[in-house]
């Protein structure tokens, strides 16, 4: 089992920014991926920005250039640093890890509980 807890949300108008950070303990894969997600309301939830154990990072195309995710190997934490909000990011944000040779969805993969983020116009 993986518990994951997300901090950093919040209310911000357009143009702010606001930092996701998220912290894992538990079963860890030394060779994990590492990753937000969102969801908006009547919405699915979409792939917001991942990056794996190497550094490697991947992005929609909505949020390149304005979120920035990091990580911390050694304390198992991953950060969104999201610049330039607009009211379309609004959403539940949510962590997200899994091994690397295991699928987004299904049994090794976790999710946080979530956070809010709310961006006014």
């Amino acid at each position: 089992q993986v518990q994951l807890v997300e901090s950093g949300g919040g209310l911000v108008q357009a143009g702010g920014s606001l930092r996701l950070s998220c912290a894992a303990s538990g079963s860890i894969a030394s060779i994990n991926v590492m990753g937000w997600y969102r969801q908006a309301p009547g919405k699915q939830r979409e792939l917001v920005a991942t990056i794996t154990s190497g550094r490697s990072t991947n992005y929609a195309d909505s949020v390149k250039g304005r979120f920035t995710i990091s990580r911390d190997n050694a304390k198992n934490t991953v950060s969104l640093q999201m610049n330039s909000l607009k009211p379309e990011d609004t959403a539940v944000y949510y962590c997200h890890i899994r091994p690397q040779w295991a699928p987004d969805w299904g049994a090794y993969a976790y999710w946080g509980q979530g956070t809010q983020v709310t961006v006014s116009s």
